[in-house]
């Protein structure tokens, strides 16, 4: 029993230390394919999963939205001349599968997940009441947030700065295949400056591809900073969550 009070006052300490109580981590569907072309790499996966894992136990409270870039893209499909808005809810629809793959993952970890969709679909996930999503992250448990916003022509950046304010994260968390903004693509240009922190306004102004500007514009009304990061290294998230390692802080 000692031992056991011991621990949990320890991971009290702990979590009191740390920068972040509530976060909001957002990655692209793409992240989720690894080395594939296409559709869910279950090791990247079960990966992704591992390092959530590693910031719960840290005692941050975490939500997230994942896209769906790699089942379908709403835009590339309206490029192909399919109609608009029959393609973002497709795209929807990928993302809920997306969720679902991350919360068994989540779940074979012992880690408490419950996924919330913008469009009712009962008998797969719960849909999205922001009271019930904010008792379940004060009881530990991760909340993923599918089918973006519920609407379409908005992306899922936008739906990840959306339910960050509804939830009162105190950070977005970005996760990309790149370690934080550069003022050029660091793989095309060697001499692309890596930027630590920068603000909303010179996101917009320079046109950096970070996150698309309604999301920017919506961070910055609700003083919510984004921080962009390198989710392909391995423990990275838990890294990055106690303000170490190489990233961009995105502020006013």
């Amino acid at each position: 029993m000692t031992v056991l009070k011991n621990a949990e006052t320890q991971n009290s300490d702990l979590a009191s230390s740390l920068p972040y109580k509530r976060v909001m981590l957002k990655m692209s569907g793409e992240v989720l394919m690894g080395d594939k072309e296409f559709g869910l790499d279950p090791d990247t996966v079960q990966r992704v999963a591992e390092d959530i894992k590693q910031v719960v136990g840290l005692g941050i409270e975490v939500c997230v939205v994942v896209g769906a870039g790699n089942i379908f893209r709403g835009v590339a499909g309206a490029a192909d001349g399919m109609d608009r808005t029959t393609a973002d809810y497709m795209g929807m629809l990928g993302i809920v599968i997306n969720a679902l793959a991350l919360q068994n993952a989540l779940e074979h970890m012992d880690i408490d997940t419950r996924v919330q969709s913008a469009i009712r679909m009962d008998s797969v996930c719960e849909p999205y009441i922001r009271r019930k999503a904010m008792r379940h992250m004060e009881k530990g448990r991760v909340v993923i947030f599918a089918a973006g916003t519920g609407n379409p022509y908005f992306t899922t950046d936008t739906g990840a700065a959306l339910r960050a304010s509804e939830m009162n994260c105190d950070v977005i968390m970005k996760g990309t295949k790149v370690d934080g903004i550069y003022s050029a693509d660091p793989k095309k240009d060697p001499n692309a400056e890596h930027y630590t922190h920068i603000s909303y306004i010179d996101v917009l102004t320079k046109d950096l591809k970070v996150m698309d500007a309604t999301a920017i514009s919506l961070a910055r009304e609700n003083n919510i900073p984004i921080i962009v990061f390198s989710i392909m290294e391995k423990g990275n998230f838990a890294t990055v969550s106690q303000s170490s390692g190489k990233f961009t802080v995105v502020t006013n």
